[in-house]
């Protein structure tokens, strides 16, 4: 336990947004607008989304000046070709990767990192070990269902999101400005 009226001050830390609950990456965007409001340079790297939607995060993120990559090709479910889809994952992880030893970035948020984890395109330890070795003043937000306890362990904050009712359930579909 920390004594009182003392804090651990960090060069940067790791954030995680995971869970079944609708929120996880408009959280991390929330803290890119935030960080970039502060003169932060943010970075984004998205795994699973690919450049079909434009989504209104995305079109601020280019209007802030903010780097983006939309490096999926897609829903898993919709893919044609997995190994395709595969490929696709490890290389946005490449350039996450790139981004997160450049220690050019205060923020960098990694956009559904976890699915390429979970589904075995990156492998988890090589994902530890860059984010360990990150730069030093590069803060890191992760999202993404079903986050590994080995990402949890080197994480500082880690939130859970909860659904418990969502419109999709009741037939709603996604809705721009709400969900894109």
């Amino acid at each position: 336990m920390q004594p009182d009226n003392q804090s651990i001050s960090r060069r940067s830390i790791v954030l995680i947004n995971t869970g079944d609950g609708k929120g996880k990456s408009s959280a991390a965007f929330g803290v890119m607008v935030r960080a970039w409001a502060r003169g932060w340079k943010v970075g984004v790297v998205q795994f699973v989304k690919s450049g079909k939607w434009k989504t209104g995060e995305r079109k601020l993120a280019e209007q802030l000046q903010i780097e983006w990559h939309t490096l999926g090709d897609g829903f898993t479910w919709e893919s044609k070709d997995l190994d395709k889809t595969a490929e696709v994952g490890r290389h946005a992880w490449a350039k996450a990767k790139q981004m997160l030893e450049s220690d050019n970035f205060q923020l960098l948020i990694l956009d559904e990192l976890t699915y390429a984890i979970n589904y075995n395109w990156i492998d988890v330890e090589e994902v530890t070990a860059a984010i360990k070795s990150r730069g030093k003043n590069t803060n890191v937000i992760i999202t993404g269902r079903n986050a590994s306890d080995q990402l949890i362990s080197i994480a500082d904050t880690v939130t859970e999101m909860l659904n418990v009712k969502h419109a999709y359930d009741q037939g709603v579909k996604a809705r721009k400005g709400i969900e894109y």
